[in-house]
């Protein structure tokens, strides 16, 4: 009798064309640190007394699917289930082109400037990255990940990722910025809601689980000082099917981007750049269980709730002022990226929190650096969209790899 290893096992997941479609093709293999899916059942006690004293047995209720995806964080590779999560697909922000542009500044910010034209109308927000991909520019500003940390309709105010100098010049003509990869929002309006379709697959049993009609309801993504990022999805579904033949049989190979490096981090608030020793992340779709009818055994539905965005931050305590943000309780910008590496063009996936308020600013005590942790909750912010800054989103997600 064959016994079933972790390592030979194969995760997969397909897009469904709606609940109950299965589907079988457009499958990916899935990276992971571990993925477990199960089955779960309610069950009920007999609670009825009889003469010999024992209990009569219990009965099973209906039953849902749990699925729990932790990987390390790296671009590309968990883009569908942020979409499904954001309720919002990817989708890429279009080139600025004919520009003449300025280049100023001595580090680590500098701006970026044209002399016509509107940056906002172009769909450029803050906590983007960007690329000045044409012109005549000197080597050291082409093709380089550009964080915009500031901007008004004619100038950007931005960080180089891999730490690296810009070069002064101005008058570049013909000049094209382009915004790498693909960016997914919670949009205010257009909801998507996307399900999928995850398989389970054990060819030395051999064993097939398929767990259909399921959806992402929280991601959790840690960014620590020492060590890769990380990231935790949920994913509870409606039912699951078994067999002993693979369901989706050609899924395309799963991703091969690099794990992305916490020192190739970047953290602005309320516009500036920060030191922290952490960050986490956490986003939840406040997703549950339908309610139960009689006659079936599985929930019909997903019942869908509010995102809702928290996290904290740590950092050695060198000044009150984020104390002081903490004191006023002002909504403020939250935004993190983590780079591969420190190319000019490396990999990345950015997270954009518009509007957080911080509600503690605990410190630790001892022989030690003093290190402040500061517990936070997002809110939709008052403003934003089109021709604006920013989002109206609780949070955004920027993605170099996404499909």
């Amino acid at each position: 009798m064959a016994q079933a290893q972790g390592i030979a096992r194969k995760i997969a997941r397909v897009k469904q064309s709606g609940k109950g479609t299965a589907g079988s093709s457009g499958s990916q293999l899935i990276r992971r640190t571990s993925a477990t899916f199960n089955k779960v059942s309610e069950t009920y006690e007999n609670n009825e007394i009889a003469d010999h004293q024992q209990s009569t047995g219990s009965n099973e209720g209906v039953y849902a699917t749990t699925g729990q995806v932790e990987g390390l964080l790296s671009a590309g590779t968990y883009a569908p289930e942020f979409a499904c999560l954001l309720r919002k697909d990817f989708a890429a922000t279009s080139a600025i082109t004919g520009m003449t542009i300025a280049v100023a500044g001595s580090g680590p910010t500098y701006t970026i400037t044209r002399s016509a034209g509107d940056f906002l109308t172009g769909g450029i927000k803050i906590g983007d990255v960007v690329k000045l991909t044409a012109g005549s520019f000197n080597a050291a500003n082409l093709n380089k990940n550009l964080w915009v940390v500031g901007m008004t309709a004619t100038v950007l105010t931005v960080v180089p990722v891999n730490g690296a100098a810009l070069v002064a010049e101005s008058g570049i003509t013909s000049a094209s910025l382009a915004v790498p990869g693909k960016k997914a929002w919670v949009p205010t309006t257009g909801h998507t809601s996307d399900y999928y379709s995850y398989e389970v697959w054990q060819p030395d049993v051999p064993s097939s689980e398929l767990y259909v009609d399921c959806k992402t309801v929280q991601a959790d993504i840690s960014v620590p000082a020492t060590g890769n990022p990380t990231v935790s999805f949920s994913i509870p579904g409606l039912s699951r099917v078994n067999g002993s033949s693979q369901v989706l049989t050609s899924p395309t190979a799963a991703t091969t981007t690099p794990v992305l490096a916490t020192a190739q981090g970047l953290i602005s608030l309320n516009g500036s750049l920060i030191t922290v020793t952490s960050v986490d992340i956490s986003i939840s779709g406040n997703v549950n269980p339908g309610e139960a009818e009689i006659g079936s055994k599985s929930r019909s539905d997903h019942q869908m709730g509010r995102v809702m965005v928290s996290g904290s931050f740590s950092a050695k305590f060198t000044s009150t002022a984020i104390q002081a943000i903490r004191d006023a309780q002002t909504p403020v910008a939250l935004a993190v990226i983590v780079a591969a590496d420190a190319t000019a063009a490396a990999d990345f996936v950015t997270f954009v929190i518009p509007a957080i308020k911080i509600f503690t600013d605990e410190a630790n005590d001892g022989e030690v650096e003093i290190i402040r942790t500061y517990q936070w909750t997002a809110q939709i912010p008052a403003t934003g969209g089109a021709s604006l800054s920013n989002h109206q989103t609780i949070v955004s997600i920027q993605d170099a790899q996404a499909a």
